[in-house]
């Protein structure tokens, strides 16, 4: 048996080149209004370097959130799935641990303490387990 390591999530590819692609020609805009500028066209001048500037902190802003957001993808932890295991006729319940191929009504071998039959789950959930809540409940 070969066991595969968890990949780590990253940036989009074509995202990362979309903003690349954003900054250069935020760059080449400030530049072309330089040359505006040396050339006596003042308007024009302030113009592609107001756009250039908006151009590159708005790609630069994108690049810091899409970099904040991997970090807190990768972060996160996942959280246990749980299966309600039920009675159809007393409706004795029991909750234990999500086994691989379960699905609702489906029956289960497992039988009922009280009545001696299979019993069937009812429900499959995951457990939130929030850690700011945690920590505000310890203190």
């Amino acid at each position: 048996m070969s066991e595969t390591a968890p990949q780590k999530r990253r940036t989009p590819l074509t995202l990362v080149a979309i903003i690349m692609i954003a900054l250069l020609l935020a760059l080449s805009a400030i530049c072309w209004g330089l040359f505006e500028y040396f050339a006596g066209n003042g308007e024009n001048a302030l113009f592609y370097v107001s756009i250039g500037l908006v151009m590159l902190a708005l790609s630069t802003y994108m690049l810091y959130q899409t970099r904040k957001r991997v970090i807190r993808i990768t972060s996160m932890e996942m959280q246990p799935l749980s299966s309600t295991v039920q009675c159809q006729k007393c409706g004795f319940k029991n909750v234990r641990e999500f086994q691989k191929g379960d699905f609702v009504f489906k029956e289960t071998t497992e039988m009922c303490p009280k009545d001696n039959l299979k019993m069937m789950i009812a429900a499959i959930y995951r457990e939130v387990k929030d850690k700011d809540k945690a920590k505000e409940l310890a203190y």
